[in-house]
């Protein structure tokens, strides 16, 4: 899939320890809000909660909105709360997610409708979003609770978006990036903007951060795309090929529709659309992808949103803080190769 561009004169690198680090004596307090939260009498909720938030994921978002306040130099303890509802929004939607895909592993487990059914795996979701909100609220930052709300009501926008666009091979390459605008980037955007309003900083700084989660939150979900059908399930925590079982229309599906044949599109009409799907399609889908540089291109434009995201935080002087965003971007990038 080509070669990862290395950023200024370091050698290129998927790891994020730089961000980890900085971040980590405020991870550690958020994952005692997230623990503590997830508390109640009724067991089946830790129960399904904890079995997807503490199944290993990257915890991105949170660490996103911990380091653009780090960033903007805030002071307090509101961005603590903050990221916990982050990531209880994000779990909130892989929860659901899952029920609407009909998915049955998530990270390298059972997801937890497998497990519960999917009536819980809602109901839990939904829990996750009434705490995250109410975290919101004890921050008292008006503005923050009107970033966060407006994403939840974006994210579930793009979720219904993305269903009306299942199986449909007429979308388009615009269409698909409003869906992953609104399902995906939405959040990561969010999460970055709440650290400057913390910080009073100002419109300018504000809308910087913003549009650096944005394009970051757009070239992440493209590599995702692009594993699905070229990577590993111990980079995906979900069996390659999912996308394409569920007929998921994305980008790769998107490219290599509009390039085909005409015989070709009919076989992405059989298996995506009809959900006719023989032994060998996966092999057959992932070799038009090759054919018609599908998932190559999948990744140049991750690339393109990874650039837009660096040039985003320009207007910042550098700082540790600032370093270690940038190369959270390297990170998002370089997990195709």
């Amino acid at each position: 899939m080509g070669v990862v561009v290395a950023l200024e004169d370091k050698q290129p690198s998927p790891q994020i320890e730089g961000l980890v680090s900085l971040v980590a004596p405020d991870m550690e307090r958020v994952n005692a809000v997230i623990l503590a939260r997830t508390g109640s009498d009724v067991t089946m909720i830790p129960e399904v909660a904890n079995h997807l938030i503490s199944s290993g994921g990257k915890r991105l978002r949170p660490m996103l909105t911990l380091a653009t306040a780090g960033l903007c130099a805030y002071p307090g303890e509101g961005h603590v709360k903050l990221a916990a509802a982050v990531e209880f929004m994000h779990t909130a939607t892989l929860l659901h997610d899952d029920v609407v895909d009909e998915s049955d592993m998530r990270r390298g487990k059972l997801a937890a409708r497998m497990l519960w059914g999917n009536e819980a795996s809602v109901l839990v979701g939904d829990f996750l979003l009434g705490q995250a909100f109410k975290m919101m609220v004890e921050v008292g930052s008006l503005p923050c609770l009107d970033v966060l709300s407006s994403a939840a009501a974006v994210i579930a926008e793009g979720e219904v978006m993305q269903l009306s666009a299942a199986k449909d091979t007429q979308t388009t390459e615009d269409d698909y990036l409003a869906v992953i605008r609104a399902k995906t980037a939405a959040l990561f955007a969010a999460a970055c903007e709440v650290g400057p309003i913390l910080a009073l900083r100002g419109k300018g700084e504000i809308a910087a951060c913003r549009s650096y989660g944005l394009n970051l939150g757009i070239a992440f979900q493209l590599i995702d795309d692009a594993l699905d059908y070229g990577g590993s399930s111990a980079k995906l925590g979900k069996n390659v090929g999912d996308d394409f079982r569920e007929g998921k229309i994305t980008l790769p599906v998107v490219l290599a529709f509009r390039r085909g044949a005409e015989s070709e599109r009919d076989f992405w009409r059989r298996t995506l659309e009809k959900g006719e799907i023989a032994d060998g399609d996966l092999e057959n889908a992932l070799a038009l992808m090759r054919k018609h540089r599908a998932l190559d291109d999948c990744v140049e434009r991750a690339r393109h949103y990874g650039a837009m995201a660096r040039d985003a935080l320009g207007i910042f002087a550098p700082s540790a803080w600032k370093q270690a965003m940038l190369d959270a971007v390297e990170f998002a990038v370089a997990r195709a190769h």
